[in-house]
């Protein structure tokens, strides 16, 4: 039987090195174009930073000052004022408006809200998770400044009850985050489609306005995953429509959850933040029950004018010093790093004339650092 013959081609080992050469610059280029691809993919991505918590800057910390409007500033001559007495190295501002309302001097009286504008805002809906993604675009943009360290989310009605410096030195002189958080134990806005992702015993609510610190604000802003959950269950009931007769009813049997007075503080709890918060707002808000024609019984903020924004009104706001949360049995006794102070740096909802009140009664102008040291404990 003959034997099979089998030629084996032997490459020299010169041609073999250049293969491997060849080979290994391949992958190299493959893995470029990966990483490059991924890059350009996060760039794009509007919900996505660059983390920079621990670049050095130059200069001292500053507070972003987060404006979520929904066109101009109406109050911006107090603010103006506010901004005045502050120095310019100890803030920044940033306003998410219309998209494409720009500000300048033809749209708003104070050279502090220039150009303050995102180039990127969407249209947002009270009640939606545009909301919430319109604060995300505030932070993002805020957090590409690495002298950021505190970031305050301001609506168009909120005005300052302290100059500057007490607002400075309140803040950032606290390591925690100022956010309202508390168990939603009543309402029952919580929807167990959430679950896994959110478990129930996570589910908290609190104030849409918060004041972080950098590390928080850098979650809220990298989160896509319980932003996708909310996006996709926490949705506004619609309000009751008498026109639409007997529809209300299969209208009003659909899940009601209003995305900003629940996402903060529940993805904050669901990363285990809680112990790094003071559980509060800084931020004053006068609620009213009250029953309309079109909406449920419910509570919505009252607005101040100019005959309930006097110094004996705007003194007992500042005089809160603790809070109860019925739901928790809890009292919250307002303290910054460890010294009892005021609870609220800011009020809303302040019409023109009551700012204007404001602004006359002094109450932005005087200060003395020491005042915030004392320790007045209740």
């Amino acid at each position: 039987m003959a034997a099979r013959t089998v030629k084996r081609r032997h490459v020299s080992t010169k041609l073999s090195g250049k293969l491997l050469i060849l080979f290994s610059v391949s992958i190299f280029c493959v893995v470029v174009l990966v990483t490059l691809a991924l890059f350009t993919l996060n760039s794009n991505s509007s919900s996505t930073i660059r983390r920079i918590s621990n670049v050095v800057f130059d200069g001292p910390p500053k507070i972003a000052f987060l404006f979520l409007v929904r066109q101009n500033i109406p109050l911006d001559f107090l603010w103006g004022a506010f901004f005045q007495n502050g120095d310019v190295s100890n803030f920044s501002i940033y306003v998410h408006s219309t998209p494409g309302f720009l500000l300048d001097e033809s749209t708003t009286r104070s050279h502090f809200f220039y150009g303050r504008q995102l180039s990127n805002s969407i249209q947002v809906l009270w009640g939606e998770s545009s909301m919430i993604q319109a604060e995300r675009l505030l932070l993002s943009a805020a957090l590409e400044d690495p002298a950021n360290q505190r970031f305050v989310l301001l609506s168009d009605s909120c005005v300052p009850l302290y100059n500057f410096s007490y607002v400075y030195n309140y803040i950032m002189v606290s390591p925690k985050s100022f956010v309202d958080s508390f168990l939603d134990a009543k309402e029952g806005r919580y929807n167990p489609k959430m679950s896994p992702k959110i478990p129930r015993e996570k589910w908290r609510k609190g104030s849409q306005w918060v004041t972080l610190v950098r590390k928080h604000a850098e979650v809220i802003v990298d989160d896509d995953i319980i932003f996708s959950v909310f996006k996709r269950y926490c949705k506004r009931r619609p309000p009751i429509d008498t026109r639409k007769g007997k529809l209300n009813l299969k209208l009003q049997k659909q899940h009601n959850c209003i995305p900003d007075e629940h996402y903060v503080q529940t993805l904050l709890a669901l990363h285990g933040l809680e112990g790094e918060l003071e559980r509060r707002t800084v931020t004053y808000t006068l609620w009213n029950q009250s029953t309309t024609k079109t909406d449920n019984k419910g509570w919505h903020p009252m607005t101040f004018s100019y005959a309930n924004a006097g110094p004996k009104r705007i003194k007992e706001i500042k005089d809160i010093n603790h809070v109860y949360y019925e739901t928790e049995y809890r009292i919250e006794w307002c303290h910054t790093n460890s010294t009892f102070v005021p609870c609220f740096l800011f009020a809303r909802k302040f019409s023109r004339g009551a700012a204007m009140r404001l602004l006359g009664d002094g109450v932005i102008d005087h200060f003395e650092v020491s005042a915030l040291l004392a320790n007045n404990n209740p």
